[in-house]
């Protein structure tokens, strides 16, 4: 067995549900210790965050990556359980095996083969892990990264292991992300009976045509490597399970995935505008998850590209697409960010899964790059 699979495996077997780590970074930790590698944890409230170094000064490269998975869900659903790594027909299968336990436990074997290859390499090579970026992600990457600006300490580069590629390993490569901006809208209104409905005032009504407004808007047309902002509503709900009854307010959750030609305060200005047009009565409270992010060409995305091309024989597709990661709190110190991973098919899905093949080929593609930024 490979040392990358046997160690994802471990990995999988513990239940590190966020924002729980289940021991997960001190594994990782004992065997980054044992490569030479100085330790540090930087844990805020209930999550760890490991920053793992080896070398000093120069240029520094980190690799980036959470060790929590969402919840599996119902056992049943499962062909197997998701917490004991399984394998069948040359995948493995368990919670985490793509989303990313599997690129952890490959960003180790690659520290751990670069520095035995390279002991008195120039620059630092880090791997910093949270407990926290599949749930809130406020004590984890977002707070180290808080803290790494204050202190002055820098990123040069960095490789987060998340699951971008598509169909095969390394068809495509993240260069950046969208900005996400949440709301949570209470409209208010008057209870009262629906057959008296001028002695009430139903929010839903007052609330559609505002609705419509917002969901109908084309935000924009896109911006250079990014797509079109978006505006959607995740939730909503209101009135008392009775059909006689119009409710006293109604209470949606809302999210915009913007790109650079919007700031969230924008965003927030333009929705307040609409709602009072409309002459709502309303609660707003919003949550700034993170502002948009690009990586332009540079040594990182070059180095990148070139890799994929000579071990995978591909040219990857360059985008910023996707959801949110952790690169949106590393990106802001004046890194160069870029997202490699396995694909992403079966993340937070029953079954999740990882070919064994692409997981063993992760360590030398990250390795690779590392050696080139590092040592060039």
């Amino acid at each position: 067995m490979s040392e990358v699979l046997a160690l994802a495996r471990e990995l999988i077997s513990r239940r590190s549900v966020t924002p729980d780590d289940a021991g997960c970074q001190d594994l990782v930790a004992q065997r980054l210790a044992r490569a030479g590698f100085t330790i540090e944890w930087l844990d805020a409230g209930a999550v760890r965050n490991l920053w793992a170094t080896h070398g000093q000064g120069g240029d520094v490269f980190c690799l980036l990556g959470h060790t929590d998975v969402v919840p599996p869900g119902p056992r049943e659903a499962w062909d197997s359980d998701p917490f004991e790594p399984s394998e069948r027909d040359g995948v493995l299968y368990g919670r985490g095996a793509a989303d990313m336990k599997g690129s952890v436990a490959a960003f180790v074997v690659a520290a751990e083969e670069f520095v035995a290859a390279h002991p008195d390499h120039p620059g630092t090579l880090a791997i910093l892990l949270t407990s926290d970026e599949e749930g809130d992600a406020i004590d984890g990457v977002r707070q180290v990264a808080r803290r790494f600006r204050e202190e002055g300490r820098p990123i040069h580069y960095c490789i987060t292991g998340e699951p971008s590629s598509k169909a095969a390993l390394g068809d495509l490569l993240r260069v950046g992300r969208r900005g996400s901006l949440s709301g949570r809208l209470r409209v208010k209104g008057i209870q009262g009976h629906v057959a008296y409905p001028e002695k009430a005032r139903n929010p839903i009504h007052q609330a559609l045509p505002a609705l419509a407004e917002l969901s109908a808007r084309a935000w924009d047309e896109g911006y250079p490597e990014f797509p079109p902002t978006s505006f959607q509503i995740s939730n909503i709900q209101s009135g008392t399970g009775a059909n006689n009854v119009i409710p006293g307010d109604c209470e949606l959750q809302f999210n915009f995935r913007f790109n650079p030609g919007w700031t969230a305060q924008q965003l927030e200005t333009e929705v307040h505008a609409v709602l009072d047009r409309h002459g709502l009565d309303y609660e707003l409270h919003w949550h700034r998850s993170g502002e948009p992010c690009l990586t332009g060409e540079g040594r990182l995305r070059a180095a990148a590209r070139a890799v994929i091309g000579e071990q995978l024989g591909r040219v990857p597709e360059e985008n910023t697409g996707g959801g949110t990661s952790d690169a949106r709190f590393i990106a802001p110190l004046g890194a160069e960010v870029v997202e490699l991973g396995p694909i992403n098919a079966s993340i937070h899905k029953v079954n999740e899964h990882v070919a064994i093949e692409e997981l063993e080929r992760l360590p030398a593609l990250y390795r690779a790059i590392v050696e080139r930024l590092l040592l060039a």
